[in-house]
């Protein structure tokens, strides 16, 4: 394992975000591997690297229930195969939105557990090897709510809050090491989710973003990428928010 170069381990790769930062490592270089639930993800991204003659592997990765057991052992697979991971990026999450006098215990616990105690572990599997290479970059999807806050998303924005916690602790522990750690705080973005809304809310939502519109992945990739490169070697424990000015610090 130690004369192979590494790979770029890509969570919730198979759409949106995941499948633009995917393409954007793939780009820069990286052999990578994207991450998705379902079989028709995996499908998806290895579609699209056949396609192109890329190295690297879609996997299928589970964060819920019984599935979290496997991480560990997914690791040891991916790495006996790639290499060591060199780069981590951890974007898979949900939502499941309601305000907090109708939200469910269910929905608190599966969006805490998909959203942030997965990145946990993903990440300690992980760890271990760019540890013993002596390099790493870790970055993690957050977003604007886990800064600003939003009704009817107590359960994402304390998953994403506590992500920005998380980013800036493990930086100090393993900085030492040369593995950096960073966040990207995406705001409203255009994805699928986003093109569901109405004329009228998006008109709101334009209201409060200075730009006057919404981001688009591959804006987001870039400041994945951009972390992820030389160029980001001083840079440890920050937050790049992407979000055309809707929340600013």
């Amino acid at each position: 394992m130690a004369d192979k170069p590494g790979f770029a381990l890509i969570t919730g790769a198979s759409r949106g975000i995941g499948a633009a930062i995917l393409a954007r490592l793939s780009d820069d270089g990286f052999p990578v591997v994207g991450t998705a639930t379902t079989a028709q993800g995996i499908a998806t991204i290895e579609r699209w690297m056949a396609e192109r003659g890329r190295a690297g592997s879609g996997w299928l990765l589970d964060f819920k229930g019984a599935a979290l057991e496997t991480i560990e052992e997914t690791v040891h697979t991916l790495e006996a195969r790639f290499g060591p991971v060199s780069v981590l990026v951890n974007n898979a999450g949900i939502t499941r939105d309601d305000l907090l006098l109708r939200m469910t215990e269910e929905r608190w616990d599966e969006v805490i557990e998909v959203d942030l105690s997965a990145v946990f572990r993903l990440t300690k599997a992980c760890l271990r090897g760019m540890l013993k290479a002596r390099r790493g970059s870790i970055i993690n999807l957050a977003s604007v709510v886990a800064l600003s806050g939003n009704p009817g998303q107590v359960n994402y924005a304390a998953a994403k809050g506590g992500i920005l916690g998380f980013t800036r602790s493990l930086a100090q522990e393993v900085g030492s090491r040369g593995v950096r750690v960073n966040a990207v705080a995406p705001g409203l973005i255009d994805t699928d989710m986003t093109r569901e809304l109405t004329l009228e809310q998006k008109k709101l939502l334009m209201e409060r973003i200075p730009l006057r519109r919404l981001g688009t992945v591959d804006e987001v990739a870039a400041c994945v990428s951009f972390l992820a490169s030389p160029g980001a070697a001083y840079l440890t424990g920050e937050t790049l928010q992407v979000n055309g000015g809707m929340y600013m610090s």
